[in-house]
């Protein structure tokens, strides 16, 4: 009979102090998934009585047989240490008995690694260069078109008024439009190993 286990914790130093995104992957022993399902929902929903933390989510496997994934989000690396170092976690992981279910991968995302995530993955991000690289070509096009569309109407406006403006419609561009589709585009690029 298989207990629950849960992996080393791996040390990550995060890239800067911005949003730190976990995802984990439970391989859940069958006839054991509803026992799972109720415990997963439980720590889950225990994690966002914590500050920093954003939300979460329980994904079922694609497959019979596949694992299930527990993202959580949290709004710094330090909200992200409160949990895992909390006696509410660690009494979680304590009580696990009517069901069988074995950690088996585990990422920490941090800063621009979400970007260039694959959902229902945990394949690991690409390096850092190929991410700087990924962002300038994603970043330059919306820069072009925000200053010749909204540069001519803002030009009287404050200063600070005016780099507001252009940071919320970069940032929405950048996570919504532009982000996406770079990474799918270049996904080919970005996984391979050079």
């Amino acid at each position: 009979m298989r207990r629950t286990e849960e992996l080393e914790k791996p040390t990550t130093v995060p890239a800067d102090n911005g949003e730190v995104t976990l995802l984990i992957a439970r391989q859940v022993e069958a006839g054991h998934e509803a026992a799972f399902e109720e415990w997963a929902r439980g720590i889950l929903e225990t994690a966002t009585r914590f500050d920093g933390h954003l939300g979460y989510g329980l994904f079922r496997p694609a497959t019979e047989s596949g694992p299930w994934f527990l993202v959580h989000r949290f709004a710094d690396h330090r909200a992200f240490e409160r949990w895992q170092a909390s006696p509410e976690r660690a009494a979680w992981f304590a009580n696990c008995t009517g069901h069988h279910h074995t950690e088996i991968a585990r990422r920490e995302l941090t800063g621009m690694e979400t970007w260039f995530a694959k959902p229902g993955t945990t394949r690991p991000a690409p390096p850092r260069w190929k991410m700087a690289i990924s962002s300038g070509l994603a970043i330059f096009p919306i820069s072009l078109a925000g200053n010749a569309l909204l540069g001519p109407y803002l030009v009287d406006v404050n200063f600070v008024l005016r780099t507001a403006a252009f940071a919320v419609v970069f940032s929405t561009l950048m996570t919504y439009v532009a982000m996406p589709a770079v990474s799918r585009l270049l996904r080919n690029w970005l996984t391979s190993a050079s």
